[in-house]
C-alpha cells in the first residue's frame, strides 16, 4: 500500500541536469534570494551592512524587488505594514549587531499587532559564534538572545545547506496564527562562500491551521443562543484572520452589539445598527460591555487600552477566541478557545441559533448619544473639526497610518476606518515613529492608492530621514504633521499629574522648507483649509507633505473617576 506522505515527486531530465550543473559566481547569498522567491516573496525591505553585503549582491542576481530604507527600524516598520496589507510575510534584510538591534523596536510593534515580518540579519563569522569575545565587528556574546523575548522563534544557520529549511521554516512560523515576526541570522562567511548547491526552487512552507475545539465551539454556540443580551469585541485577531465578513454574519444572525477594539478598527461596519464603535475609553461603553450576559471576545487579549485601563469586570459568561495561547484568558476567566478567528467564527456559523432582539440597535443608539453626549460637554471642536476633515479627505478605502499623537488618540475612538485592514497605528507596542516608515511599506504593498500618515511634530522627527525614500522611489504617501511643539500627550500627561510638564518642549525644523530640500512638495495649512490641502494633496501622485500647527486635546478619561 503506497500513502500519500509515502510519495516524492521525481524530478524531469531538465530539472535534474539544472541541479547537477548550477550557475557558476553563486554565493550562499543567493540561496536566501532563492528561497525567499521560491516561498513566493517579490519584494524585501532592508539596510545593507559589511557583513550582509553577500545577501545584497545576491539581489542583483534576481527579481525580488528591494526597497531601502535610511534606518533599520523605520525599514522594520515598513516591512510591518507590507505583511498587515498583504498577509504575506515581508522579508527585512539587516547587518550584524547595530543594524539588527536597531530593528528591535519596530520587530516589538509587529509582535504585538501581530504583523508578519521574516528578519533575516547577517552574523559575524561561523568562528565567533558560541559566546567567545573575539572582536570582530559589530559582534555580540549572543545576538540571538537579543531577538528571543519579541519574535516568534530564533533560527540560527551555520551552513549553506541549512539555509533553505531554516528560512522556510521561519515563514511557516511568521504565517501561522497569530501571525508576527521572526528571527533568521546566518554567518557572514556562510553569506560570502561561492556555493555549489543547486537552485533553489518552490519551497513548501504552508501555514498550519489553529483549528478550534469542536466541543468547545459548541458550547460557546449553545450560550450565545440562549444569551439575553449578547455582545461581542472584536480585536486586531479578527481583522489579520480577514474574518470580517464571518463576523458581521454572526453579529446580525445574534443580534449581538459589537465594539471593536483599537487594533480592531474596521472589523465591523462603523454605520452598522449593532455597531459600537470603539469608544472603548468610555465609562458609558464599559457598563455596556459589563451588563452583557454572555460576551464574545475575538482576538483580542483585552489588555490595558482594550479593558478601559483594566476597569472592565464583566458580570456575565465570557467566551474567548484568541490565537495566541499567551493571551487566552490572560485578564479574564471565559471560556477560552485557542483558534484562528476566522476558523473559529465559521464554526459558530455554523451552529448558533437565529436570535430576535429588535431593541438591541435601540440600545446601540442610546450608548452611543451617551458617549456623544460626554464628549460634547468637553468644548473639543477644533480636535473633532480635525479629524472629520481628515476623513473627508481620505479616500474610501485608502489605508491611514498613525503615530503615537494625540489626533492618532482621538481617532482609535472616533476614527471611521471605512473597511477592514485599513487603518493601522502603533497601538500594539506603542512606539514612537510609525506612522510614516510604515505608510511607505502600504504603498510598495498597493501603488493604485494614496496612503495617509498622521505623526505629531515629535514622531516625526523619528523617521523624516525616510523623506529621502518616499522620493527615491516616488511612493504615493501623504505625511500630515500636527505640530504643536514638543510631544503634546506627555505634556498633557505631566500638567495634568505634576502641575507642569518637563522635557517635552522641543526645537523643531521649518517641515515645509525640510520637506521640500528632499524634493517633497509640502504645505503649511490650517483647521480651516486642512481637508481642502489634504484632499489636494492626496490627489497628486508622490509623496507630498502637509503641516498643521494646532495644539489638540485629548477628551478626558473615564478609568480614573
Amino acid at each position: 500500500m503506497t500513502h500519500d506522505h509515502d510519495l516524492v515527486l521525481r524530478p524531469t531530465a531538465a530539472q535534474t541536469e539544472a541541479a547537477l550543473n548550477p550557475p557558476p559566481g553563486r554565493n550562499g547569498g543567493d540561496l536566501v534570494v532563492e528561497t525567499l522567491a521560491g516561498l513566493g516573496a517579490t519584494t524585501v525591505f532592508g539596510l545593507p551592512g559589511q557583513h550582509a553585503l553577500g545577501m545584497f549582491d545576491a539581489l542583483r542576481r534576481s527579481d525580488l524587488r528591494y526597497v531601502g530604507l535610511r534606518v533599520e527600524n523605520n525599514a522594520g516598520f515598513a516591512a510591518d505594514a507590507y505583511g498587515r496589507i498583504t498577509g504575506e510575510a515581508a522579508p527585512l534584510l539587516l547587518s550584524t549587531g547595530p543594524g539588527a538591534l536597531t530593528s528591535l523596536a519596530a520587530l516589538q510593534e509587529a509582535a504585538a499587532a501581530s504583523a508578519p515580518v521574516l528578519a533575516i540579519s547577517s552574523q559575524i563569522p561561523t568562528a565567533g559564534l558560541g559566546g567567545g569575545r573575539h572582536g570582530y565587528l559589530h559582534e555580540l556574546p549572543d545576538q540571538a538572545a537579543s531577538f528571543r523575548g519579541v519574535v516568534k522563534s530564533v533560527h540560527t544557520v551555520r551552513t549553506q545547506s541549512q539555509i533553505p529549511s531554516a528560512i522556510a521554516e521561519a515563514w511557516t512560523s511568521a504565517l501561522t496564527a497569530p501571525h508576527g515576526p521572526v528571527w533568521v541570522e546566518i554567518p557572514q562567511d556562510v553569506l560570502l562562500g561561492e556555493t555549489g548547491l543547486p537552485v533553489v526552487t518552490a519551497m513548501d512552507a504552508t501555514p498550519r491551521e489553529l483549528v478550534p475545539r469542536p466541543e468547545l465551539t459548541a458550547v460557546a454556540a449553545e450560550l450565545l443562543s440562549k444569551a439575553a443580551r449578547p455582545a461581542i469585541i472584536a480585536g486586531g485577531g479578527v481583522v489579520r484572520a480577514d474574518a470580517s465578513g464571518k463576523l458581521l454574519a454572526l453579529a446580525e444572525r445574534l443580534q449581538a452589539p459589537v465594539v471593536t477594539t483599537f487594533g480592531g478598527k474596521g472589523a465591523f461596519p462603523w454605520e452598522h445598527p449593532l455597531s459600537l464603535r470603539s469608544w472603548l475609553e468610555d465609562r458609558h461603553t464599559t457598563d455596556f460591555l459589563e451588563d452583557a450576559d454572555v460576551l464574545l471576545v475575538v482576538g483580542s487579549g483585552l489588555g490595558e487600552l482594550s479593558s478601559n485601563y483594566y476597569t472592565f469586570k464583566p458580570r456575565g459568561r465570557v467566551i474567548q477566541i484568541e490565537a495566541d495561547l499567551g493571551k487566552l484568558e490572560s485578564n479574564q476567566p471565559a471560556l477560552g478557545i485557542h483558534a484562528d478567528a476566522r476558523l473559529a467564527l465559521q464554526a459558530l456559523l455554523e451552529t448558533v441559533s437565529v436570535r430576535e432582539d429588535a431593541a438591541a440597535p435601540e440600545r446601540v443608539e442610546a450608548l452611543l448619544a451617551r458617549v456623544a453626549e460626554r464628549i460634547a460637554s468637553q468644548e473639543l471642536t477644533l480636535e473633532q473639526q480635525v479629524l472629520a476633515s481628515v476623513r473627508r479627505a481620505l479616500p474610501s478605502g485608502s489605508p491611514s497610518f498613525w503615530d503615537m499623537t494625540i489626533l492618532a488618540y482621538w481617532a482609535w475612538s472616533a476614527f471611521d476606518p471605512r473597511g477592514a485592514n485599513t487603518m493601522h497605528s502603533a497601538q500594539g507596542a506603542g512606539g514612537l515613529g510609525y506612522g510614516f516608515p510604515a505608510a511607505l511599506g502600504a504603498a510598495v504593498a498597493d501603488p493604485t492608492r494614496p496612503v495617509l500618515a498622521v505623526s505629531g511634530d515629535g514622531g516625526a522627527l523619528y523617521s523624516i530621514a525616510e523623506l529621502a525614500t518616499a522620493r527615491q522611489y516616488d511612493l504615493n504617501v501623504t505625511w500630515l504633521i500636527v505640530d504643536d511643539g514638543g510631544y503634546g500627550i506627555l505634556r498633557e500627561y505631566m500638567t495634568d499629574a505634576f502641575g507642569e510638564a518637563t522635557g517635552t518642549e522641543l526645537t523643531r525644523p521649518d517641515y515645509v522648507a525640510l520637506a521640500e530640500s528632499f524634493g517633497v512638495p509640502g504645505v503649511r495649512t490650517t483647521p480651516e483649509s486642512l481637508q481642502d490641502d489634504l484632499t489636494k494633496a492626496l490627489a497628486q501622485p508622490g509623496p507630498s507633505v502637509v503641516v498643521l500647527p494646532a495644539v489638540l486635546r485629548m477628551f478626558a478619561p473615564t478609568h480614573l473617576e
